[in-house]
Formats: structure tokens, sequence, C-alpha cells
């Protein structure tokens, strides 16, 4: 939807100006490894509108679900550009049109190619690992005491060991839940 658009341009600003801030990067992060298993375990937010008797209430659960879903777009696009705001305006100018017309292709694709899921699920993982490694780097803001300062200097390369740790947690934890919902859905 437009608003939806217009709702990932304002949070994409937000997130670019607030990156910096200290410990920031660890929320966002996280946020990341979230919006990865949601990925992972094939939750779709839009299905879990429930319906409603009155037009209004319906009206808002449909804009906080659209702002909820903008904000997971725009904290993965943010971090995937590496905080550029010019980047991040260039891949919403490429992914917006493309989502909008391709969003059947995809959804085919999706539901033919599970694997592709899994692969988008694990690059978000990634991505994740490098945000949280990247916060409080020795020399930033937060200092030399903090876990991420530490593992730069105690962990060669520790922005790939994080990174992979993101993507391996995301697309294993994804593996158990849905094990576990499986599980659960044949015990009902």
């Amino acid at each position: 939807s437009s608003v939806g658009i217009v709702l990932r341009l304002v949070f994409c600003a937000l997130i670019v100006l607030l990156l910096p801030v200290p410990s920031l990067k660890l929320v966002g992060g996280a946020l990341l490894l979230w919006i990865g298993v949601k990925l992972m375990l094939g939750e779709d937010d839009e299905a879990n509108i429930k319906a409603h008797e009155n037009l209004w209430a319906a009206i808002w659960t449909i804009i906080v679900a659209d702002a909820v879903m903008s904000l997971d777009n725009a904290i993965a696009i943010a971090a995937a550009a590496g905080n550029d705001f010019t980047l991040i305006v260039i891949g919403l100018a490429i992914s917006i049109p493309i989502i909008i017309l391709g969003a059947t292709v995809i959804s085919r694709m999706l539901d033919r190619f599970p694997w592709l899921g899994m692969i988008g699920a694990a690059l978000i993982g990634w991505i994740a690992g490098e945000v949280m490694a990247g916060d409080g780097k020795v020399g930033d803001v937060i200092g030399p005491g903090t876990v991420a300062a530490w593992l730069h200097v105690h962990v060669p390369h520790a922005e790939y060991v994080c990174a992979a740790a993101g993507a391996v947690f995301v697309v294993g934890l994804g593996f158990v839940l849905s094990k576990v919902r499986a599980r659960r859905s044949g015990e009902t």
C-alpha cells in the first residue's frame, strides 16, 4: 500500500539517524534475528489480522500491521545498506516496484522453492550478526568495556564470525521452532 511505502521511507530515515546511538545496533540486530526466524517459520503477518465487527477497529488493525511490517522491512533495509541513506533510497526505489509488480511471482517461487525463503532468512541472520558485531568497536562511543569491543580484540574477523553465527542461529532456531509447531499441530 502507499501508506506502507511512505512508512518504509520514514522508518528508514529514522533508523539511519538512530543507528549511531550506542547499543541500538544490538537491539536492531536482535530485531533482525527475530525477522529472520519469522521468515523461516513462514509466518505471514497479514494472515494474523483477525476479523472485526467494527470498521474502524479493522482499519486500525490494518494500519498497525502495515506499520509493524514496514518497521521490519526498514530495519533490514537500513542494515543491508550499511546505514548509507543513498543506498537505502536506491534500494527502495528498485525493490518497491519489483515487490508491487512481482508479489505473485515471488510468492509462487517461494511456494515452489521453499529453500529460497531459508536463504533469505539466513541472509537476514548474517546481516543481523554483522550489525551486532559493529556496535561498540574499540574507540567507538561505547568504549572498550563492551562485549562487541572484546570480540574485536579477541576474535579474528569478528564481523564474519558474528555474521555466520547470526545466519546459523536464524536457520537453526527456525528449524527447531517449525518442528515444535508441527508436533503441536499434530497433537491437536
